[in-house]
């Protein structure tokens, strides 16, 4: 793969540390959440991060999708949840993720065609598949 950009993140401290991209525009706190064991707190957590980047991912595949099937999208919105669990199969944690659609003005079945249209595409859900599970429900 030829890389078109390339995001460069520094973490230091794991999950009770922090993290900053190289060019300054995302620094953040990261607290371990109290589910996880740890104190809660006003920093993010990985899981938080990566629903954010997921959820604005897959919208943009979505509206990439439409545009090239002629289908005007306004307001659309994303609620992405990254869940973490205890991996039951192995040693570990595992990851899953809900992508809960909405988009306004189209009939549910356009609606469900474009969002599983939009999974395919998505780099996100692409660099998933196979290795977590993924539901998409379009609301």
């Amino acid at each position: 793969m030829k890389a078109l950009y390339t995001a460069d993140v520094k973490v230091i401290g794991g999950r009770e540390g922090s993290v900053e991209s190289t060019d300054g525009v995302l620094k953040h706190k990261l607290s371990m959440p109290k589910e996880l064991g740890g104190p809660g707190g006003d920093g993010t957590n990985p899981e938080q991060l990566f629903a954010a980047g997921y959820g604005a991912c897959y919208e943009s595949a979505l509206a990439n999708i439409a545009r090239k099937e002629g289908i005007e999208l306004k307001d659309v919105v994303i609620h992405s949840q990254v869940m973490i669990g205890k991996d039951e199969g192995a040693d570990g944690f595992k990851l899953a993720v809900k992508l809960k659609i909405e988009m306004p003005g189209l009939d549910k079945s356009q609606a469900e065609d474009l969002a599983k249209k939009a999974h395919a595409f998505c780099p996100y859900s692409k660099a998933t598949r196979g290795n977590i599970d993924v539901e998409l429900s379009v609301v």
